[in-house]
């Protein structure tokens, strides 16, 4: 057996399940935004996280404005957002013409810090978006507790974290509402799509109207609000529901693969995994570790180009939110935040990578970090 000469960082786990499911729709000329794999999936995936209702939607950017618009979050207020997150989490804030306020996350989750969010509520406060970053679920129990207090509504926003558990509880079913990403680096995927979970029957409705460009579901062509065109298609849908029925074999697959590193490159002084709670099961989205110690710049960029060279995709972290031109005015400090995204790095995550490419990749970040070892 021959291994490639690189690795991708990501890639879609496709089968001919996919395929037939897509001919299927394809050839039943149900192409657009209706069709029986539409209600299908919705179904399923509902079902899949313990959840009311799945309202689908074509990505996960406009799965978090609708949820917000949908509960009427406007100009004047503020969202509570993490500062370390894809910047979607913040432009949907911003679509609704609100002001997203940035809360430092907690090193033992790199989730958004209940307390930090507690000190920055007030009177403009709307709602809370937390992050399940790289796949591990945020302190729902805490956020819960202080939405509540506060009269905020509480987002989820699991882009990241399809098919992980709190406390026994799935992704979907932890927060008012919960918003997923499937785009082609997740671990289920459509190429593009997005979905709304939630057991609110009115803001599900609420969510279904805007969806539709706002058209009322009783009369035809007449469009009682402003909405806009946020609706999935019956093709996507249908590759969703061929990977709903693979998704326990997909996470099993990624699940060994970020196991594998994380036991083959443990003892590796430079390299400091994901931390994982206790009552967590993390998604197995991406890879995820810290290179180098607290404090330090340098090192994750200098192995990243070694892997390079070494045919070994990596991603850096996302960078802070309030480092970003559009966000660069927001106020705070965000050591925890920085910090990471200074140091942190995924490795290629993909359930079609074999034990033979893992233990590759395993061998070329070793060479990496011996040749890094070597420069200090």
């Amino acid at each position: 057996m021959t291994t490639p000469e690189r690795y991708p960082v990501a890639r879609p786990s496709l089968s001919e399940l996919e395929e037939r499911y897509l001919l299927d729709a394809y050839r039943s000329g149900w192409i657009s935004s209706q069709g029986p794999y539409l209600s299908r999936f919705e179904e399923l995936f509902a079902a899949r996280c313990a959840a009311g209702t799945a309202v689908a939607t074509g990505n996960g950017t406009v799965a978090l404005h609708l949820v917000l618009a949908a509960a009427g979050i406007g100009p004047g207020d503020e969202v509570i957002v993490p500062a370390l997150t894809y910047v979607a989490t913040a432009n949907a804030v911003t679509y609704c013409g609100a002001q997203p306020v940035f809360a430092d996350v907690a090193p033992q989750s790199w989730c958004i810090d209940p307390e930090q969010v507690s000190a920055l509520v007030g009177p403009r406060t709307r709602a809370v978006v937390a992050v399940d970053l790289y796949g591990h679920p945020a302190d729902y129990a805490a956020l819960r507790g202080l939405c509540q207090r506060h009269g905020l509504l509480l987002v989820a926003d699991a882009a990241e974290s399809f098919g992980a558990q709190l406390h026994g509880r799935p992704t979907g079913d932890l927060a008012d509402a919960t918003t997923f990403s499937f785009f082609g680096n997740k671990v289920v995927t459509s190429g593009e799509g997005g979905c709304v979970t939630t057991s609110d029957p009115a803001l599900a409705d609420r969510m279904r109207l805007l969806r539709n460009q706002g058209m009322d579901p009783d009369r035809r062509y007449y469009f009682p609000v402003v909405g806009y065109n946020y609706r999935l298609t019956n093709l996507a849908a249908a590759l969703l529901c061929a990977q709903l029925e693979r998704a326990d074999e997909i996470i099993a697959r990624r699940d060994a693969v970020i196991n594998a590193y994380e036991r083959e490159l443990a003892e590796h002084p430079l390299l400091t995994a994901q931390p994982v709670l206790t009552g967590v099961r993390r998604a197995p989205w991406m890879a995820a570790f810290l290179v180098g110690p607290p404090g330090v710049e340098g090192p994750r960029d200098h192995l990243a180009r070694a892997l390079d060279l070494r045919g070994v995709d990596t991603r850096p972290f996302f960078v802070p939110l309030p480092h970003l031109p559009p966000y660069s005015g927001s106020r705070g400090d965000h050591p925890v935040t920085l910090d990471l995204a200074r140091r942190g790095i995924n490795l290629p995550t993909y359930a079609d990578l074999t034990d033979v490419d893992v233990k590759t990749i395993v061998d070329r970040v070793r060479a990496a970090l011996s040749g890094l070892t070597s420069r200090q």
